[in-house]
C-alpha cells in the first residue's frame, strides 16, 4: 500500500494512493484513512483525486538518522575510505520538506549537492532491535534526497550545518508499505537533474544492509513511529544550481521531485 500525507481545504490527512500513474501524470486517487497509519486503520471510502490535493512530507519524524558513506563507490568519489562502522548523523525535523516543495540554496554555501537515498520509515517504538525483528519495526520505504552543502561539509568537519539546513531533507512522494526487507535491499535508485541522469545504483550495493543499520542505531537510541533512517547514497553526486529540478526515483516506490531556489 502507498500511504500519502496531504492537505486539502486546510485539513491534513493520510490516504491510501490508488490507481496507476505518477504525481505529475494524474490517474491517482486518495482513499482517506481514518486515524493514523501506524496503528490498525480503516479506509473511509471517501476518495479525492491526487491532483486536487497538496502532497506533504509523508511522515513527520521525531528524528531523521542518516548514514554516511554506505556505498563504496560514493565514498571513493569523494576521496574517503569506507568506515569500519556506520557513520550516523542527524538531520533536524526543520530540514524535512515534501514532494514539490522547494530546496532553498543556503547563503553560506557555493557547492550544493544532491544525494539520492532510500529512506526507511519506522512503524513502532523500538530499542535494541534484534536482527530477526527488524521486519516487525519497519513501516515502509520512501524516497529521500540528502541535500548537502559540500563546501561547508569539508570546511566545518562536523556535518550539522552542511546537511541540516532548512529544506535539506526532501521526502516522498509517499510511503510504500508492501516491500519486504529482501525486496527493499535490491532496488534501482537514481537521481536526475533537469532530466539528465546523475546517479544510478542499486540498494544491493549498500555496505551495511537495512537490518545492519536498524540494529546499529537502536543499540544507542529509541526510534519512534514515523522516524526515518536514510541509508546512504550511491556514486554520482553532483552540483545543484538555482533553478534546477532534481528528481529521485526508486524502483517500486516512486519519484520525488523538488526545485532549487535562492533563499530569501
Amino acid at each position: 500500500m502507498r500511504i500519502a500525507r496531504f492537505s486539502i481545504d486546510g485539513n491534513v490527512a493520510f490516504g491510501a494512493v490508488e490507481g496507476e500513474g505518477t504525481v505529475e501524470s494524474g490517474g491517482l486517487v486518495l482513499d482517506i484513512i481514518k486515524g493514523i497509519p501506524y496503528t490498525d486503520f480503516e479506509l473511509s471510502g471517501t476518495k479525492v483525486p491526487l491532483s486536487k490535493v497538496r502532497l506533504l512530507p509523508p511522515v513527520l519524524p521525531n528524528k531523521v538518522v542518516a548514514i554516511g558513506r554506505n556505498y563504496a563507490e560514493h565514498a571513493a568519489e569523494l576521496g574517503n575510505e569506507v568506515p569500519d562502522v556506520p557513520v550516523a548523523f542527524f538531520k533536524p525535523t526543520t530540514s524535512v520538506i515534501g514532494p514539490g516543495d522547494v530546496i532553498e540554496y543556503p547563503s553560506f554555501s557555493n557547492e550544493l549537492h544532491h544525494e539520492a537515498e532510500l529512506a526507511v520509515v519506522i512503524g513502532r517504538m523500538c530499542r535494541e532491535v534484534p536482527r530477526e525483528r527488524v521486519k516487525d519495526v519497519v513501516f515502509g520505504y520512501t524516497c529521500a534526497n540528502d541535500v548537502t552543502a559540500r563546501d561547508a561539509q569539508k570546511r566545518e568537519k562536523q556535518w550539522a550545518r552542511a546537511k541540516g539546513f532548512d529544506t535539506s531533507c526532501p521526502l516522498g512522494p509517499w510511503v510504500e508499505t508492501d516491500l519486504t526487507l529482501a525486496a527493499a535491499g535490491d532496488l534501482t535508485i537514481q537521481a536526475t537533474v533537469n532530466g539528465e541522469q546523475r546517479q544510478l545504483g542499486r540498494t544491493s550495493d549498500m555496505i551495511r544492509s537495512i537490518e545492519d543499520l536498524v540494529v546499529h542505531i537502536t543499540e544507542a537510541m529509541t526510534l519512534l513511529p514515523g522516524d526515518v533512517i536514510l541509508t546512504g547514497t550511491p556514486a554520482g553526486v553532483g552540483p545543484l544550481n538555482v533553478g534546477d529540478e532534481v528528481a529521485v526515483t526508486i524502483e517500486g516506490i516512486g519519484t520525488l521531485t523538488n526545485k532549487v531556489i535562492k533563499r530569501g
